[in-house]
């Protein structure tokens, strides 16, 4: 899978792309990723990429020329070395798009290249969008300077679905995969600051903790996203036995 990264400031991207895992799976050839500097496509000497905006307003817009450029040259990148028929697909990282989520990710994680526009200031020129953008994907319902950080945010929790990153079965119970929160987890030493391991996950005994595990789930889910049982309960992703767990654990509560 191939990361393309449109930015102004591209030693933000970068220090993500040469650490831990992310590191490894580009030595292994899984990932790959190419930072394009926003600053090599502007027209003047001080490299200016921004500009006040049409019609008055505070702050400052990035200019749709050098932007548009080095669209225009990541794609003649993706061709020239995937030819012409190479699947890409643009994202522009912006507080107005719509939601990201766990299955967004899944579904960005089929993709062959992604190309991410990393905006500043006020944001980018409406022209752009129009002419280049897939998704307009945001991370959350706030605002920050850095679309390197909001894009990077996206990549992580993309690039760690692409096979042969991570092991299927570290992601197989992890939050958001089917609805649910994570289950608490627990390791070495057996006693912390008077706080001991549940006796379940010591005993051994397979069954009895998948059963905890998934009650463990729950609950956790009821009590911090509610709203996430209704959806999965929605989406057919809740079998009887999580049902059965649901009401025991709702009765328990209301007594």
């Amino acid at each position: 899978m191939n990361f393309h990264v449109l930015t102004l400031f591209p030693e933000i991207p970068r220090a993500f792309f040469e650490t831990s895992i992310m590191k490894k799976a580009v030595d292994k050839g899984i990932i790959a990723y190419d930072l394009v500097n926003i600053r090599d496509f502007a027209f003047d000497k001080h490299k200016t990429c921004d500009d006040s905006p049409y019609g008055g307003g505070a702050g400052m817009l990035m200019l749709p020329e050098p932007l548009n450029l080095g669209l225009k040259s990541v794609c003649s990148k993706i061709k020239e070395e995937q030819g012409a028929k190479a699947k890409k697909r643009v994202i522009y990282v912006t507080p107005s798009g719509k939601p990201f989520t766990q299955k967004l990710a899944q579904d960005l994680s089929q993709e062959d290249n992604l190309i991410f526009i990393c905006g500043r200031y006020e944001g980018i020129d409406q022209r752009i969008i129009d002419t280049w953008v897939d998704d307009e994907i945001s991370i959350g319902d706030y605002v920050m300077s850095s679309g390197e950080l909001a894009a990077t945010g996206i990549i992580d929790a993309v690039y760690r679905l692409v096979d042969g990153v991570i092991s299927s079965d570290s992601l197989s119970e992890e939050s958001h995969t089917d609805g649910l929160l994570e289950y608490p987890q627990y390791t070495h030493p057996e006693v912390f600051c008077g706080k001991k391991v549940p006796e379940v996950l010591l005993s051994g005994h397979h069954e009895n903790i998948r059963k905890w595990r998934l009650r463990k789930r729950l609950e956790k889910t009821l009590r911090v996203r509610p709203d996430m049982i209704a959806k999965a309960r929605e989406n057919g992703q809740l079998s009887k036995e999580a049902e059965k767990m649901i009401e025991t654990i709702t009765n328990q509560i209301g007594d």
